[in-house]
This record gives structure tokens, sequence and C-alpha cells, in this order.
């Protein structure tokens, strides 16, 4: 194997595990957030804000650091992001205050931002052809949000919820060691310094990036958002404890980033075009069923009357989510390879405008699966909310590329 070869290969080694425990703490409120809401005696609305906070400074900081990652490169910008959320994570355990949550959580929150510095730096070790597998692989960093569920509500249960930020803490450390041991950089990789920062961020003028936006707004948004909201919805719709709770919902989490690889794969076999296709009507049939709320009527019959129950059981509703986790990990991929396919140049800037995109999603949709849940008292209206958004997506997909071209063929054709 080539010296090239293998410092690629120790490059998507140890920048996936540091996503990974980068995405493990930016989801750390989806699990001890639960104490915390019967401790702070929260509402469904203060809860998404609490749990959306982290990810608004992760959504926020992609731009620049996706910029900062084509002028300085990926190791340094990396390992300088990683070393700055260590103090505000151990910080996390001696909050006592709701509005003291908020504010570490606005500091813990920088390490979802490592996905803009991550996949320029990952992409840039290897050939056009292998770039969506390379970025899927990297992208299954998502998987943290699994990890979470696994690690944290065991420290819950046996040490209270404080424990967690302070084990946290300590893997980021010595995961920010491992990578800086094993990381290499490539001036090569480094956009020339002629380019300015201003010149980078026109491309939001682009009506190609605005739609690859949406397209991500929901493919990753809705991922971060059911990541953060699913452990309290088993909890309050099917009565479970925190720990069946929270593995139950891994089997969304697990596969939404494990899976990204194959969707990297699918895209570089097939193009991002028809992979994304498929992802939103796959979304756009499960969200319809996990938006029906649990119902009990009435039928007048000529015996009497008869009750019928019509709702989802939690064998059903789990299921339902792993196709969505599946379809969900797949469209992550073949957004960005979309990006990879049509920005070679300046790919740290368009994933940093469209991963921003994504985590405003993540940010935004808990708040509202709060807000619609203290208005309606319904919990599926947080998927009802998800259904639309896919609707959007579907159209717009459909009047810019699909009327253009054919869905089923091998590979998609320019547009």
């Amino acid at each position: 194997m080539s010296s090239q070869k293998s410092k690629a290969i120790s490059v998507l080694i140890v920048s996936t595990l540091a996503f990974t425990v980068c995405f493990m703490v930016w989801m750390m409120f989806g699990v001890i957030g639960i104490p915390l809401k019967k401790q702070l005696g929260l509402s469904a609305t203060e809860f998404g804000l609490l749990t959306a906070t982290p990810v608004l400074t992760g959504s926020l900081i992609r731009v620049p650091l996706g910029i900062w990652t084509d002028r300085y490169g990926g190791r340094i910008v990396m390992a300088l992001l990683m070393a700055a959320t260590i103090p505000a994570i151990w910080l996390m355990s001696y909050a006592t205050e709701y509005w003291q949550f908020l504010v570490i959580g606005l500091f813990v929150g920088l390490a979802g931002g490592s996905f803009s510095v991550g996949t320029p730096y990952v992409a840039r070790w290897f050939p056009r052809q292998q770039q969506g597998f390379a970025m899927g692989v990297f992208g299954a960093g998502n998987s943290g949000a699994a990890v979470n569920k696994f690690i944290a509500p065991g420290l819950v249960v046996a040490f209270g919820w404080a424990m967690v930020p302070q084990v946290y803490a300590a893997v980021m450390l010595g995961t920010l060691v491992l990578f800086w041991l094993f990381s290499h950089s490539d001036p090569k990789h480094l956009v020339p310094s002629n380019v300015t920062f201003g010149d980078q961020l026109k491309m939001l003028k682009d009506p190609r990036v605005l739609k690859y936006c949406q397209y991500y707004s929901i493919v990753f948004g809705g991922y971060v958002a059911l990541s953060l909201w699913m452990v309290q919805y088993y909890v309050g719709e099917y009565g479970l404890d925190i720990r069946t709770a929270a593995l139950l919902a891994a089997c969304f989490s697990l596969p939404g980033g494990v899976l990204r690889a194959v969707g990297g794969w699918l895209s570089d076999k097939y193009g991002a075009h028809s992979v994304t296709w498929w992802v939103m009507w796959a979304s756009w049939i499960c969200l319809f069923l996990l938006s029906y709320p649990q119902t009990t009527f009435t039928i007048l019959t000529v015996d009497g009357d008869r009750t019928f129950h019509i709702g989802l059981d939690v064998v059903t509703f789990t299921g339902l989510m792993f196709v969505l986790g599946m379809a969900w990990a797949f469209g992550k991929a073949s957004v960005f390879k979309y990006i990879a396919d049509e920005y070679p140049d300046r790919i740290g800037t368009v994933s940093g405008i469209v991963g921003l995109a994504g985590g405003m999603g993540g940010f935004v949709l808990p708040i509202l699966f709060g807000v619609l849940m203290d208005w309606t008292g319904v919990r599926s209206s947080a998927f009802m909310l998800l259904y639309g958004v896919v609707w959007v997506s579907l159209i717009w997909m459909y009047w810019t590329e699909v009327r253009r071209t054919d869905v089923m063929a091998a590979t998609s054709p320019a547009h």
C-alpha cells in the first residue's frame, strides 16, 4: 500500500472516530434532558429548547469551519475544535439552573461543527470516484447519536445525570490525543490564499445550493431532531423506562448513522439524484404512517355502540423508525455526493452552508415539536410536521430535476 493511500485510510479512521465522539456529545441532552425535565419542571417547549440549544451553535459555526478547513487544513481545525469543547462539557455537570444549561449547551454545541471540518478534510484524500464512499464512512459518525443512547442511560441510572458530562469530557480528551497522533495534513489540499471569505460566501446565491440545503434540512435536520426527541417520546407514549426507551430509540439512530457509508456507495454507483429521489418517497410513506395519532372512536351499530382503537404499537412504530433511519442515512450521503460532483474545488464551503441548513433544521424542529405538543396535546404532531417538510422537498425535486431526467437510469445525468 502506498504511503499516500495509508495516510488516507488513517485520516478516514481517526476522523470518523472524532466525529462519532463529537456527535455523541452533541446529542447528550437527548438522554440527560429527561431527568433534567423532571428536576427543573420543564414544559415540552422548554424541553425542546434545552435539547436544541447545542444544535444551534453546532450549526451556525459550520460555514466558518468549512471555510477555515479549505484555508488552513482539516487537521488543525478539528483538533482545536475538539479542545475547545472539553471545558464546557465538564462544566455541564455543575449546572443547576435552566439558564445555565442553555448557556453551557451553546458551548458544548461547538462539537456539532466537526462535520463541516471532516467532510472536506476526508474527501480530499480520496480520488473523485471514491469520495461518496469516503464521505459516507466519515458521516457514519452520526451513529454517535446511538452510542449516546447506549452509554448515557446506564450512567444516569447508576450514578445520576451529572456523571454523563464528566465521562464524555474524558472521552473527548482521549479522542483528541488519538486524532492528533494518527491524522496527517497535505498542503496541496488547501484552497489558494487569494480566495476571499466573501468569494466563498457567494455560494449562497446559487439556487442549487439552496435546494441541497432544503434536502439536508430533512434528512439530517430531521435525524438530529428525532434523535433528541425519541427517548422521551417512547417514555411518554408507551410508558417505558429510560433504558428501554433509549435502546428502542437507537433502532432509528444507529442505522441513520452507520448506513451512511452504504448511501455513499449507492450514490457513487447510481448517482446522487436517483438515490435522493427514492429516499424522499420512502420518507413520505414512513412519516405518513407515523403521523397517525392513537385514536379511539365509537361507531353506532345495529347491536349498539362499538368502540375501536387505531394506533401504532411499539413494535410497528420502531420498525417504521428503523426504515426511516435507513432512508435518511442514504439521503445524507447522496446530498453530499451532489456537492462533491458539482463543487469539487469548494467542498468545504458548500458543505458548510448545506450543513448549516441541516443543523438549523435540527435546532428548529425539536422546539416546534414541543410547541405543537403543548398546543395540540398530540405526540405524533412531530411526524405531521416532518411529513409537510418532505412534501416541500419532493415538489422542489420534481420541478427542478425529475421532469428532466430518467430516475431509473443507471447513472444520474448532469442537471
